[in-house]
């Protein structure tokens, strides 16, 4: 059999991208994640910044169009309208910095800044799909919509957030009583009303469909 060797420096996992099969990213995690780097450099201690990458498929091409400065820390990556956005808080500028990186391509373009003020802290601060949205599930049982647009309602400890279908979001929500068991539950945004909640739990396909497994 064989192997193909692709030079990463240090990644040594790759993430699935929902909606394309042709791209993955990968990024290391040195001082932890994005909350975690965040505490370290408000404490006062010197993070250690961590890289980003796309690998192309098949060719296993690494692409880092954008490389972290001291003081600042990648988050997640998402893949919208035939591009990769990903997600890069400056701690030294108090800025959240949304790239927008098309496929191939050397460089990234920044597509939005946010003040670090407009959320209480990183925690579980992540870009989303479909529109492109940057939430925040906080450890005080809040859910929020950071941007475009900015929504803020209390959900249940057991449920996580999975994805935005326009104005309808989804969380995945859990049982121990006593078998575990899954369920899928539609809020209305932004007043986060609870619309329905149906058996079973999403999965999210590479062509973008959407399977309920009940």
């Amino acid at each position: 059999m064989a192997y193909k060797h692709i030079k990463t420096n240090g990644i040594g996992w790759l993430r699935d991208f929902e909606g394309t099969d042709a791209w993955y990213w990968g990024t290391d995690y040195t001082d932890g994640d994005l909350y975690e780097a965040e505490e370290l450099f408000s404490d006062g201690h010197r993070i250690n910044k961590n890289r980003l990458i796309f690998v192309s498929y098949p060719e296993g091409a690494v692409y880092e169009p954008v490389k972290s400065k001291e003081g600042q820390y990648f988050g997640n990556a998402v893949f919208y309208e035939d591009s990769i956005f990903f997600l890069l808080a400056d701690f030294n500028e108090r800025e959240l910095l949304i790239y927008k990186y098309v496929p191939g391509a050397l460089e990234a373009s920044v597509y939005e800044r946010l003040s670090l003020e407009s959320v209480k802290n990183c925690y579980n601060l992540m870009l989303e799909i479909s529109p492109l949205t940057l939430t925040r599930q906080g450890d005080e049982g809040r859910f929020q919509v950071v941007w475009p647009d900015k929504g803020d309602f209390e959900i249940e400890p057991s449920e996580s957030f999975d994805m935005r279908d326009g104005d309808r979001l989804i969380f995945s929500k859990w049982f121990e009583d006593p078998d575990y068991r899954e369920e899928i539950v539609v809020r209305k945004y932004p007043s986060g009303e609870v619309i329905k909640q149906l058996k079973g739990s999403l999965k999210h396909m590479p062509d973008g469909q959407k399977w309920i497994l009940e």
